[in-house]
């Protein structure tokens, strides 16, 4: 006789990381984007967060800090601290995003740098294309 638990449990089992998604997806169709910002504050930082995920600029946006900086700045090397943005978005986003960071932020040239992400899940790679589709 069959354990009618281990039957339940089977027909639970979540698809294999191997497994094809349940539609096709191309991850050469667009590339995904690894943004960042610093800031002076928490604050900055998370003002640049929220309105770029509203604006649908970036699918999410992270907040990290405080990190100690050190740097270049009039000639003199400095330090201070500073907080940094992430935020996740694909390359047809990517220059809005920029312009919004840069209008946006409180210092007159602010950090922003994007890193291609070379790996990532299917379903969430999609779930950052759809979340930054304009309307």
């Amino acid at each position: 006789m069959r354990n009618p638990q281990r039957r339940a449990l089977g027909a639970l089992k979540k698809r294999s990381a191997f497994e094809p998604p349940d539609e096709p997806y191309d991850r050469r169709m667009v590339d995904h984007l690894l943004v960042t910002t610093t800031t002076p504050d928490r604050e900055t930082a998370a003002r640049l967060a929220s309105s770029a995920v509203a604006a649908k600029l970036a699918a999410t946006a992270q907040v990290h800090g405080p990190i100690e900086s050190y740097f270049w700045h009039l000639g003199k090397a400095g330090a201070g601290e500073e907080w940094i943005a992430t935020f996740k978005t694909t390359s047809d986003r990517y220059e809005d995003l920029e312009s919004h960071l840069i209008a946006e932020h409180c210092w007159n040239k602010p950090e922003v740098t994007a890193i291609k992400l070379d790996r990532g899940s299917a379903d969430y790679l999609r779930w950052v294309e759809t979340s930054t589709t304009s309307d």
